[in-house]
């Protein structure tokens, strides 16, 4: 029939494209020109050319009305309706698609509603929407009619989705693909797998609406559909993720493809709303308002009153974010709340919150109790994040009553849930950044603990609840994912080239293309990873972590509204002191790497030396204030703030007779004392190219080793040394995996931008924190004398991310590396000095204690000792 061409359009696209052509060639008669035209006024309405697509759906409607048929003209002016909708063309569109209802009869009827009820959806009038839908379905169901009762499944699942009807969109969306398994439809079963990502991505799997999305777009490429549903899509699962700054290229990206593209008004101004969130999440204020603003302006002329409501939204809480509080703001807030409840959006339970923390900010406390209090109805329903900003509300509302008790009880509820959402996350990354969410409850908590004098103890409990939480989770990559495996090797290779085009002049640029693209498809495979079922946090206990300490101090410094607090822990009992505030800290630790940087590069070492001094003394100051005096020289553990993982701890004066490790939590140091030793004593030496001393340690290391080898009645020690092109790798990664220790000396290279692959460099190319996660068991002890091997980025709230970290979770217990570039002929004493106090029995952070003082002889060896830290409990 000639009908089932408009079916192929959405099944092969190409194909049905190239049948119009012909009939067409033919000179058809009315009736088929209409149904050629309109075929490919689809098209180009959907995947191609806006302005070729009006082209066809007029010529369509012209023969359509020659071949007078009703039902067919109904039905193109249907689809001439949804394209003027779609370029923002409101009112015209509805008019032709009322034209088209009042017109079509039967089948054609129900097809006709279908499309009217896609319109209204995506002006947001949902409820108009349905209406179509309900009238549709009978009769589209009566007349055996399996490709557009699917669509109209698929189209109210998707409504019900908008309004958080999440039981009865499931069953829409698992009663469609039923529909589409027995079809050919292509295209339409692509869509179908894209919303099974926005399901799971509703309900909360973020990894599993990542998989079918990252599906969806390999279906589309293939049929040459490009879809911008899809990247809105991706966005929203991003910024759920916390990766918000991804969202915001994806959406930027998705826009700029946009450009010049006549029709696609509706897309962009959706896009544009996704950028405003995505950049206000990502700390951009100033981003998010613009965008939000183009938004709202756009969904205005458009008619699309739903859409305006979320965009204004978004743009009052970027004005909020900017620090724009005002009468003006708790109004129009209210009235958003007031909108958006109206038309049953979730949302407006964001838009109360918003009102009620402007209005507490403002003093008036019976308007902000009325906000907080509609709010914090939303910790009763929806997926855990939604629920989390609820136990906020009531976080917030508890602290202006002055109820210090609900107040942590609701901090507790909203954590808890914010755990189990981190928890459905396989990947280190989306792990760390989730955690920025519940930073406000653990902010909110820490504060009142101290507003109301509660004991030291809870200061540190709760202080330890949403600290590095991520990594108190073993990942879950995949080792034997071939994929991953394949795209690791392929990126070192690449990496390895760009490397030599550059040092010899080379083009580079199609080079540094494929490396960015592998890295995309590495990422985006991690990010997919589930999380691992029936895996919980482990929860902390101030008397298991006293009980655990014996002749260790453990200070935990904690920064509470820009002023650090400092925890020291020893003796069964926790004393808190004042310090000094985290800007000054950050400034000073800047300049003292800085210093310790400068003596890797000879030049007056006496001078250097003085200052050096006197800026330990200040940064002592501000990090331990009084508690410096309590230390003494004992083992000490000491657990920062994320942004002070890079002080170089040993420098302090109170410190540097110390055995001094350092933690992410005091949960992780649990975790890495508990860490049991491997079997086998076997010792991985590495040398890395390009090292200006050629790693010069390596041979003395493998003498000292070789003389504990193994005897008849004790296994001893296996040394194995991998340099040159053996340490290749595969080859490294096979021979450290599960040592009881591993000291690699390679270059080191740290990246800011995408922590994950900061790497060590082999000899075929550098070896990622993506390789690292494919230890079964990550070394025992490992050290990395590398510059800039011991540096992590912080994110998230307290978190880390980084090559050390890395390895924690995965059964490192004690690790040795260095915080800024240091002087290459300096590290060889010390390393050989270290590795001679581990075989005495010591600890990592004793031994390395003893190694300074060992080489302390002159400046450059002290400050080379003082660039290195240990991480880890033994």
């Amino acid at each position: 029939m000639p009908e089932d061409l408009l079916d192929m359009v959405f099944a092969r696209p190409k194909e049905a494209v190239a049948a119009a052509g012909a009939w067409l060639a033919t000179s058809p008669p009315p009736y088929r020109a209409s149904i050629a035209h309109q075929v490919l006024g689809i098209y180009h309405r959907d995947f191609g050319d806006s302005a070729e697509a009006f082209r066809h759906l007029k010529l369509a409607l012209r023969y359509a009305r020659r071949s007078r048929s009703v039902d067919r003209e109904a039905d193109v002016l249907a689809t001439l309706g949804v394209a003027h909708v779609k370029a923002g063309r409101t009112r015209l569109g509805l008019r032709l698609l009322d034209e088209a209802a009042a017109k079509a009869s039967g089948k054609t009827a129900a097809h006709v509603l279908f499309r009217r009820g896609g319109a209204l959806r995506i002006l947001g009038r949902h409820g108009e929407a349905l209406a179509d839908l309900r009238a549709a379905v009978p009769i589209l169901r009566a007349a055996g009619d399996t490709i557009w009762t699917a669509r109209a499944l698929t189209l109210r699942a998707l409504i019900g989705l908008a309004l958080g009807a999440m039981r009865q969109a499931d069953a829409d969306f698992r009663a469609a693909e039923e529909l589409w398994a027995t079809t050919d439809q292509e295209h339409d079963i692509a869509v179908a797998v894209q919303n099974r990502g926005l399901a799971a991505y509703r309900f909360g799997d973020l990894p599993a609406a990542l998989g079918h999305l990252d599906e969806a777009a390999r279906r589309f490429a293939a049929l040459g559909t490009p879809m911008p549903d899809l990247s809105l899509y991706r966005c929203g699962v991003l910024l759920a993720a916390g990766l918000a700054r991804d969202a915001l290229a994806e959406a930027d990206e998705a826009i700029a493809r946009l450009e010049g593209r006549v029709g696609q008004a509706t897309h962009r101004a959706e896009l544009l709303l996704i950028a405003a969130r995505a950049a206000l999440a990502a700390d951009d204020p100033g981003t998010a308002i613009v965008r939000a603003g183009q938004a709202a302006r756009l969904f205005a002329r458009q008619k699309r009153d739903w859409w305006r409501a979320h965009a204004r939204l978004v743009l009052l809480q970027a004005r909020f974010a900017a620090g724009m509080v005002s009468g003006r703001l708790v109004a129009d807030a209210a009235a958003v709340a007031e909108r958006l409840a109206a038309m049953r959006s979730p949302e407006s339970v964001r838009a109360h919150l918003l009102a009620g923390r402007t209005a507490l900010a403002l003093g008036r406390r019976a308007r902000a109790e009325r906000h907080l209090a509609e709010a914090a109805r939303g910790r009763l329903r929806g997926p855990a994040m939604a629920r989390a900003e609820g136990w906020l509300a009531e976080a917030l509302r508890a602290h202006a009553a002055g109820d210090a008790r609900r107040v942590l009880h609701a901090c507790r509820r909203g954590l808890d849930l914010l755990d189990e959402h981190r928890l459905t996350l396989g990947a280190a990354e989306p792990r760390a950044l989730a955690a920025a969410q519940g930073a406000e409850l653990a902010a909110l908590a820490q504060r009142v603990c101290l507003e109301t004098g509660r004991p030291s103890r809870d200061l540190l409990a709760w202080s330890e609840r949403w600290r590095a939480t991520a990594l108190a989770v073993p990942p879950v990559s995949p080792p034997e994912d071939q994929e991953l495996r394949s795209e690791l090797t392929a990126f070192r290779e690449i990496t390895g080239r760009l490397e030599e085009a550059r040092s010899s002049g080379a083009p580079v640029a199609a080079l540094a293309r494929e490396q960015r693209r592998l890295e995309r498809a590495i990422r985006a495979r991690t990010l997919r990873v589930p999380g691992a079922k029936g895996v919980g946090t482990r929860r902390f206990d101030v008397g298991e972590l006293l009980g655990a300490l014996g002749p260790h101090t453990l200070v935990e410094i904690v920064s509470v509204a820009g002023r650090l607090h400092v925890l020291v822990c020893a003796a069964g009992r926790v004393q808190r002191f004042a310090a000094g505030t985290l800007a000054d800290a950050v400034t000073e630790v800047e300049h003292a790497r800085s210093l310790l940087h400068r003596f890797a590069f000879g030049g007056r070492a006496d001078h250097r030396m003085a200052v050096l001094e006197a800026t330990a003394a200040r940064l002592e100051e501000i990090l331990l204030g009084p508690a410096a005096r309590l230390l003494g020289d004992g083992p000490i553990v000491i657990v920062p703030p994320g942004r002070l993982h890079g002080v170089p701890w040993t420098l302090l004066p109170a410190l540097r007779d110390a055995a001094v490790s350092v933690c992410p939590s005091a949960t992780s140091w649990l975790a890495a004392r508990a860490a049991a030793p491997p079997p086998h004593r076997d010792v991985v030496l590495v040398a890395g190219p390009g090292l200006r001393t050629e790693a010069a340690e390596l041979p003395g290391l493998a003498d000292l080793y070789a003389v504990r080898g193994p005897t008849a009645t004790d296994p001893g020690i296996r040394a194995r040394v991998l340099r040159d092109d053996g340490a290749r790798a595969g080859r490294v990664l096979e021979a450290i995996d599960g040592a009881w220790l591993a000291h690699i000396a390679a270059h080191g290279e740290f990246r800011a931008d995408s922590p994950l692959f900061s790497s060590l460099r082999m000899a075929d190319g550098p070896l990622t924190v993506h390789d690292f996660e494919r230890l079964r068991r990550a070394p025992y002890r490992i050290v990395l004398p590398s510059c800039d091997s011991g540096r992590l980025a912080p994110v998230g709230a307290d978190e880390l991310l980084g090559l050390a970290a890395a390895l924690f979770p995965l059964g490192t217990a004690g690790l040795a590396a260095c915080l800024v570039p240091v002087n290459d002929e300096a590290v060889v004493p010390l390393m050989l000095a270290l590795h001679e106090r581990l075989l005495a029995g010591v600890t990592l952070a004793e031994a390395m204690r003893d190694a300074r003082h060992a080489v302390a002889g002159d400046p450059l060896h002290r400050a080379t000792g003082w660039a290195f830290t240990v991480m880890g409990a033994v």
